[in-house]
């Protein structure tokens, strides 16, 4: 599907007010970054106990590890200052992740929305540089929203999340779920135990 315009072309704000901007922070949104590191922990924390013996070390290496990738990923957050946007993740794990970007408010162009295949949309940021993807995870987003069309000109009204917050809330109640039945699990196969 090709892309459509969402904001046409920016109109640089003033230099007073670019001036005035304070340093401001949005790192992922809590309730996704949550359940997205817990719902990591229901599917893996119980194949250590249901490995066999062999490979019950690997397990208990590979798990950790991988929490620690999950905790990086989920880290990316967005500096805006009055120069403009930075996007990437905290120094402990941006120097292996390398996937951030920055652009001056007057290096912004455009904004484009594109649809996705599960019926969403995203928005990316144009410039003389190439596009870059908009974060729509972040906390305080009507804030960041409200910092970007400040700063750039660009019409940010019609930019919503990527998905609804009740998407994650189903998932974050699904996923206390599994875990409290796998803690459940544990402790009756403990019991078990015990009296044997």
């Amino acid at each position: 599907m090709s892309p459509t315009e969402a904001g046409g072309e920016a109109s640089q704000p003033g230099a007073d007010q670019m001036a005035t901007l304070e340093r401001r922070h949005y790192g992922m949104a809590t309730l996704i970054r949550g359940t997205l590191v817990g719902l990591y922990l229901a599917l893996v924390l119980p194949l250590p106990l249901l490995a066999s013996g062999g490979l019950r070390p690997l397990l208990s290496i590979a798990v950790p590890l991988g929490l620690v990738l999950v905790l990086a990923i989920t880290s990316e957050s967005v500096t805006v200052d009055a120069k403009g946007l930075v996007v990437g993740h905290p120094p402990w794990c941006g120097w292996w992740l390398r996937r951030g970007w920055s652009l001056e408010w007057n290096e912004i162009t455009a904004l484009t929305a594109v649809a996705t295949s599960q019926g969403g949309r995203v928005y990316y940021l144009r410039s003389a540089k190439g596009s870059y993807l908009l974060p729509q995870r972040v906390t305080h987003f009507a804030d960041f929203l409200n910092q970007l069309q400040q700063n750039s000109g660009l019409d940010t009204r019609a930019i919503g999340r990527i998905s609804p917050p009740w998407t994650y809330q189903l998932l974050a109640g699904l996923t206390a779920l599994m875990l409290l039945g796998e803690l459940a699990a544990l402790g009756l196969q403990s019991a078990g135990n015990l009296v044997t």
